[in-house]
């Protein structure tokens, strides 16, 4: 399948001083010709191998001999050095997401350093620092036209397998991926902070999607990788009170030195009459929900004032419920935010600047062999665990 090369520049309200540049969408040919179920690759030739951490029945993970990926035209080869194990890659580890059927090489918080490029890539060489988007828009369909990448009608994501399509990640020492996702890095910034930027991305687009005005106060629900990324962006955005909320004592700990003003332990007090006594009676300006589950999101809507905002970033369960005469009477606004759309340049330049902080989310880096120990370590629920970062090359 052939696909059309268009430039698009995508809307995203800047945060602070952050100038956050146009991004350019050029489609990489034929990335798009998977069926379900199958596994593909670039190129039919098998031209080496390589190490990958290959999920191959639920539970079960083996580092195994590869195929190392071809390049396509558009295609950017990238040295993994450094992939983030995303809580999403945990739910799919035991198959509970049905989005990571296996056999699948999972992982799509990378960086790494270019090996090799397409004919067709001028802006990358062999050598640069680079991490990339976990989204593969396709850069043709309506939304993609329109800016909306992480909207993209046929959108794939790095890492999974969802009997739609099955799209390889970086838990290996390559991965290839199209020109139009990749961003080049300072060659100052860690690896192991720059696998972060995805997750970074995520928090960035539920602030920009979040009505901020300076000032303002703001409760984000739940205070695990993602909620600690979003305290730290939301304040970036202006609000200038915030307020944690988790069950884990170690994460309001947390949230505490990366800029939370009160933390709640959602386990012994009423929340919701909690922020009401921090704002006077009023309820929060905005709330951001990081969990996605019912009772999590009924504190986030009972939480904000009167013609607030709630913004709903995480998605743990498909269908929740919502006290709908709340939202209605008290004519509250709430908005969904999904991935991210164009905040990488952003967000590099906020952990290169240290803005927004990443490196005390870092429990552990790990080689390739110490993958499936951490997996099962994480799935287990291992306390004070929160980012273990594979390495490829240890």
């Amino acid at each position: 399948m052939r696909t059309t090369t268009l430039t698009a520049e995508c809307p995203a309200r800047l945060l602070a001083d952050v100038t956050l540049r146009p991004r350019i969408l050029q489609t990489n040919e034929d990335c798009y010709d998977v069926l379900p179920n199958q596994i593909t690759s670039a190129t039919p030739e098998t031209k080496s191998r390589m190490k990958a951490l290959l999920l191959t029945d639920y539970k079960q993970l083996e580092v195994t001999d590869f195929e190392k990926p071809g390049v396509e035209a558009n295609d950017v080869l990238v040295k993994v050095r450094a992939c983030g194990i995303c809580g999403s890659d945990i739910h799919g580890y035991d198959g509970s997401s049905g989005r990571r059927i296996p056999p699948l090489v999972m992982g799509h918080e990378a960086a790494g350093v270019v090996e090799e490029v397409g004919s067709n890539v001028r802006d990358f060489k062999p050598g640069d620092h680079v991490t990339f988007d976990s989204t593969v828009s396709c850069g043709h369909c309506s939304f993609c036209r329109a800016g909306d990448i992480n909207l993209c009608d046929n959108r794939m994501v790095l890492g999974v397998s969802c009997g739609e399509y099955r799209r390889h990640g970086a838990f290996a020492e390559y991965v290839a991926v199209p020109q139009n996702i990749c961003y080049r890095l300072p060659n100052e910034l860690p690896f192991e902070h720059a696998a972060l930027i995805e997750a970074v991305s995520i928090a960035v687009h539920a602030a920009n999607r979040t009505p901020v005005s300076l000032g303002d106060t703001a409760v984000v629900v739940g205070s695990g990788m993602i909620g600690l990324l979003v305290i730290q962006a939301i304040r970036l955005a202006g609000c200038s009170r915030l307020i944690a909320v988790d069950l884990d004592e170690n994460r309001l700990r947390i949230a505490k030195e990366l800029g939370a003003d009160e933390c709640l332990k959602a386990d012994t007090v009423d929340v919701v009459e909690e922020v009401r006594k921090i704002t006077n009676g009023r309820g929060a300006d905005v709330t951001l929900e990081v969990v996605g589950a019912t009772p999590t999101v009924r504190t986030a809507i009972e939480a904000a004032r009167k013609g607030g905002s709630i913004t709903l970033v995480g998605n743990l369960a498909p269908n929740v419920e919502v006290p709908l005469q709340s939202i209605v009477t008290r004519e509250l606004s709430v908005y969904g935010s999904c991935a991210s759309c164009g905040e990488y340049p952003a967000c590099i330049d906020l952990l290169e600047r240290e803005a927004i902080r990443v490196e005390p989310l870092i429990t552990a880096k790990a080689s390739l062999d110490q993958g499936p120990e951490w997996f099962a370590r994480l799935y287990a629920g291992e306390a004070g665990a929160m980012k273990v970062v594979i390495d490829p090359t240890l």
